[in-house]
């Protein structure tokens, strides 16, 4: 096929891999590695560093998204800031895509066993897809979905999908209605910038691959020709075409979610292959549940829009973190700087605001580094008065990935820490001390 991306590592999963490698951060073992736990076992040692590994159905490549340095190469950029801008500037002006390409691929039937599908857990329901994307159009519309879903090996040309109550789901359910199976592609080993988008949630209707291509400064290329007109970006190593079955469930699960926790076995949808098409020499790209790659994935889009929103109540932010050690999903440490007191406490509220599934937030000044949890202790221990600077919401709605939340209704508390220098006490007060460095 023709060099799509113009050599650019965010628009194929090639050059960025082989960007990464460059940069002397690839690993790869010296043997064969079977798919039953021990490739996930080399994805969790290697983490952060990229993988390519073989198993006995063909190569796997993973942890491609698990670094802050990676992420940035994806992106273009350089610094927090400038990538929280430039991510909230695409979800805000998608681009239609433009360069349209009839990809090289080659079919390999409808059989799912001749894909390297790994099974991570122990307890793990079967072999499970984790770096899918979904494309599908909506049933007598007009809008377009891209999302990444978990997808469960049921037999040679089956998968069991969850589907949690978003997008695809409204467009799944509204087939359903109309009796009519809901047609989708499965892309996996797509353009890497379109992983970031496709962890995103833009508003229903904006495509996320037009979010891509307007990161991509309308570079992202596709074929029209795979799946009834729409867009689907190349390169991708593979594209699983097919549908989503009416009145069909079946159990999906034990599988083990962004916390590392099981989570419970449900009835979901089945999705039925008609077609795998593949590049030539395909690589199967593949996330490790809960590892930092998962967590990183989903998490920087939820970052964006904290950054988003605690902008607009204080004079500025400086980093959000959406720690491992909160799954990348229930936790966040906020740097800002401010004005008056009640900046952090208003940052705290703008916080859970934007990302209704935060249970806890700590707000740090400028000079803590939220990606070291002993300088945001300190900072807890140092400028936090418990009966001043907490802040408890109860009787609010939490996330389903809580397991100490209540299930059915997702009720939850949620506590904020301002941990931010009261302004009215000397700032020597609070400064760390310091070594300077010798002098020649």
């Amino acid at each position: 096929m023709s060099n799509t991306g113009g050599g650019r590592p965010e628009l194929d999963l090639r050059l960025f891999l082989k960007e990464l490698s460059s940069r002397k951060r690839l690993v790869s073992p010296s043997s064969m590695l079977k798919l039953e736990f021990q490739v996930a076992r080399f994805i969790q040692e290697a983490q952060p560093s990229p993988i390519l590994v073989n198993s006995e159905k063909g190569p796997i490549v993973s942890n491609l998204l698990a670094s802050r340095e990676a992420l940035y190469l994806a992106l273009n950029v350089s610094s927090d800031a400038e990538a929280y801008l430039q991510m909230s500037r695409a979800l805000a002006s998608p681009r239609k895509i433009e360069l349209l390409e009839t990809p090289s691929m080659a079919s390999l039937g409808d059989d799912l066993y001749k894909l390297p599908i790994p099974k991570f857990f122990e307890l793990d329901g079967g072999h499970y897809i984790t770096a899918g994307i979904f494309v599908a159009k909506e049933c007598d519309g007009n809008a377009i979905n891209a999302s990444i879903h978990r997808a469960m090996l049921l037999d040679e040309n089956h998968l069991a999908v969850r589907l949690v109550p978003r997008h695809l789901y409204h467009m799944f359910t509204k087939a359903e209605k109309k009796r009519r199976p809901l047609r989708a592609a499965i892309l996996i080993g797509a353009p890497p910038i379109f992983y970031l988008t496709a962890a995103s949630s833009p508003p229903y209707g904006v495509y996320e691959a037009e979010v891509a291509n307007s990161l991509a400064g309308g570079s992202l290329a596709a074929t029209v020709d795979l799946l009834e007109g729409v867009p689907l970006p190349v390169p991708s190593e593979y594209v699983i075409l097919g549908e989503f079955l009416l009145d069909r469930r079946a159990k999906e699960g034990p599988f083990v979610d962004i916390l590392g926790t099981y989570d419970e076995v449900r009835e979901e949808p089945v999705f039925k292959v008609h077609e795998i098409l593949a590049r030539p020499s395909p690589m199967f790209y593949s996330i490790l549940p809960s590892g930092e790659e998962h967590i990183l994935l989903m998490g920087f889009p939820r970052e964006v829009t904290i950054w988003e929103s605690v902008s607009k109540v204080v004079p500025r932010v400086h980093r959000v973190r959406l720690p491992v050690s909160g799954g990348g999903w229930l936790y966040a440490v906020v740097s800002i700087d401010k004005n008056v007191d009640g900046d952090a406490k208003n940052a705290i509220l703008a916080a859970f605001a934007a990302h209704p599934s935060l249970k806890l937030v700590v707000v740090v000044d400028g000079d803590v580094n939220p990606d070291n949890p002993r300088e945001v202790e300190w900072a807890i221990a140092t400028r936090m008065q418990p009966d001043e600077d907490v802040i408890i919401l109860r009787g609010v709605r939490g996330s389903s990935l809580d397991p100490s939340a209540d299930q059915k209704s997702l009720m939850t508390s949620k506590m904020g820490i301002d941990a931010t220098r009261p302004l009215g006490k000397p700032d020597w007060m609070f400064k760390r001390a310091r070594i300077p460095e010798a002098r020649q």
